[in-house]
């Protein structure tokens, strides 16, 4: 199984040319205004519009309202959402869109459960835990805290790297990585070199 690659963080047109050529899957946009990777959701228009085919859009929301998430559908077309927040499964399936749901890796969440809660997701995105901060911490957690039957339903975030993610998919097996911090240069702003060494960690994990 080949492991789908997911570059978080878009603001950038060059930087979503840039992810696409070197390999990359997905592309995540953030509509969360205090993240430093914000996007307008005209920029992110812009960047969506020029996507070549087959390289799915995701929108990342953190407990947005139906209009605010109403507005980005309509005017980007995005593929997918993810939601980031305290959402529940219905509100997730309000959309007209199919969604993942991130789970912020607490020393308590039972995944089954979670996993089981969320059936209707296409993916738990599972992300580090820390306190006050919705995601995009660039700190990794335990691995060994995800059950090998859920790998398929996985998409692996959290600290993500081009010196680890080698590892992290040999041990996981997840069905897709998502990754931003760990290839920026600086926040909201993307490196070519590691978002291509990055891509290439992610095929030597599964040779």
């Amino acid at each position: 199984m080949r492991t789908r690659i997911k570059i978080c963080g878009i603001t950038r047109a060059e930087d979503a040319v840039t992810a696409v050529q070197a390999g990359a899957d997905a592309l995540g946009f953030v509509f969360y205004p205090p993240s430093p990777r914000y996007v307008e959701v005209e920029q992110a228009a812009n960047i969506i519009r020029d996507l070549p085919p087959f390289i799915t859009s995701v929108a990342l929301f953190v407990n947005a309202d139906r209009e605010t998430i109403a507005r980005v559908v309509g005017e980007t077309g995005i593929d997918l959402i993810q939601f980031h927040g305290n959402e529940c499964p219905d509100y997730c399936a309000e959309h007209g869109r199919p969604w993942i749901k991130a789970v912020r890796m607490k020393d308590d969440v039972n995944l089954d459960k979670v996993a089981a809660d969320y059936a209707d997701a296409r993916a738990l995105l599972l992300d580090a835990y820390r306190p006050g901060v919705p995601g995009g911490t660039g700190e990794a957690f335990d691995w060994e805290r995800i059950p090998r039957h859920l790998a398929g339903r996985i998409v692996l975030a959290g600290g993500l790297t081009p010196e680890n993610v080698t590892r992290a998919i040999r041990q996981v097996h997840p069905w897709a990585v998502d990754v931003s911090g760990g290839v920026e240069a600086e926040k909201g702003i993307k490196d070519p070199d590691r978002i291509q060494r990055f891509i290439r960690g992610v095929e030597l994990g599964q040779e």
